[in-house]
């Protein structure tokens, strides 16, 4: 993993300010919004994690002295997660720990927060789910405040250490317990454990670092989504407050039904109604699709039911190369209105087939099925 130090491009021993400066440069260049680059958005998210564990105080300061951002060095056991329950509620009590002011080494609280994930839906059609389509969508989210870029401060001011706790974004207090007097210690009321007061707001975002506003993006929609497939777009959430770096947006496709195509897996699927006599006969019809026009061929004694398959005109493939088929049912028509020709014709056709006299077929019974009877009557 990167050193997130190289990767800011900041000494060890930079500011929070400094960390701060330096990520926002790096986000409004490698931000997906404004470059399209396919590396830009791998950089991104790891320009974000680097940010997101240098400007916590508490994820800093166990980074620089175990090179994790766990804090533990890859280290089980006591030397991990397991003692820190235990030592929390210790130094919460007496004060102990290395941390600034004694305050069990937690120190203030960061402003910055990571922005909340997104989702929205976006309504394609049929057509659009065969081929893939770019498609824009409007988003009413949350930007970094374009007056303060994030430092929640009115232009020209900055934010001030916190009288009360001394910058350390907790005070103590004198507590009875059964072990006597011990000093607590509790979130700073003044500053609401930030350590820091900002005395003079900025006044476009009230002192939040970020404004809502209605955006445009375009989203890449691949061939062969369907309704409920997410498309997750990394680091185009909503903003976080005080500059914290972007959640994600997630795009819910919802594909509208089609007139004529309905859709199995990676098939499309249509019905035509194809008259009796070209049924009997044999001939080619044409069916207007998503690849233009294409013939279908009825052959010669087509039974209603029967299905043609057109190869390659289907959905394209979500998850690999090609297309599904196109699969056209056939439905023979019986005529329901005859004049006294189509009826005479008809008539002469029955007796040349031997059909003026139909008599009903079944099907023969196995001889399972005859046992089976005379079971019953025994």
């Amino acid at each position: 993993m990167a050193d997130h130090y190289e990767v800011l491009g900041v000494s060890r021993d930079a500011s929070a300010e400094e960390i701060k400066r330096a990520y926002r440069k790096l986000a409004r260049k490698l931000h997906p919004d404004v470059n399209p680059a396919p590396e830009a958005a791998d950089q991104f998210k790891e320009v974000t994690r680097a940010y997101e564990v240098l400007s916590d105080e508490g994820k800093r300061r166990n980074y620089d002295a175990t090179g994790h951002e766990n804090g533990t060095g890859g280290m089980g056991g006591f030397g991990g997660g397991d003692f820190g329950g235990f030592q929390d509620i210790f130094e919460t009590f007496f004060g102990g720990g290395a941390g600034p002011g004694g305050m069990g080494g937690r120190g203030p609280a960061s402003r910055s927060r990571r922005g909340q994930d997104a989702l929205i839906t976006a309504r394609i059609d049929l057509r659009d789910a065969v081929f893939g389509t770019d498609k824009t969508l409007e988003v009413d989210t949350a930007v970094v405040c374009p007056t303060c870029e994030g430092s929640c401060c009115q232009p020209g001011t900055q934010p001030e250490t916190c009288t009360i706790c001394h910058g350390q974004g907790a005070v103590r207090r004198p507590v009875r317990s059964i072990l006597g007097t011990v000093m607590a210690a509790e979130t700073c009321s003044a500053c609401q454990g930030y350590g820091t007061v900002i005395p003079d707001p900025c006044r476009e975002c009230a002192g939040q670092g970020r404004v809502r506003q209605r955006t445009s993006l375009t989203v890449k929609i691949p061939a062969g989504v369907a309704t409920g497939t997410r498309i997750q777009l990394a680091g185009r959430g909503e903003a976080g407050p005080g500059g914290g770096p972007n959640g994600d947006l997630y795009v819910e496709i919802d594909v509208r039904p089609h007139e004529v195509f309905t859709r199995d897996g990676d098939h499309l699927l249509a019905t035509m109604s194809v008259p009796m006599t070209a049924a009997a006969l044999g001939t080619t019809i044409v069916l207007d699709t998503f690849d233009g026009e294409q013939e279908v061929p009825v052959h010669a004694g087509t039974q209603s039911g029967e299905v043609q398959v057109l190869k390659g005109l289907g959905v394209g493939r979500l998850r690999g190369a090609g297309r599904g088929d196109l699969r056209v049912t056939l439905r023979v028509e019986t005529p329901t209105r005859l004049d006294d020709e189509q009826r005479r014709l008809l008539e002469e056709l029955a007796v040349a087939r031997g059909e003026d006299t139909v008599h009903g077929t079944t099907e023969h019974r196995g001889l399972f099925s005859k046992l089976r009877d005379n079971f019953k009557h025994l």
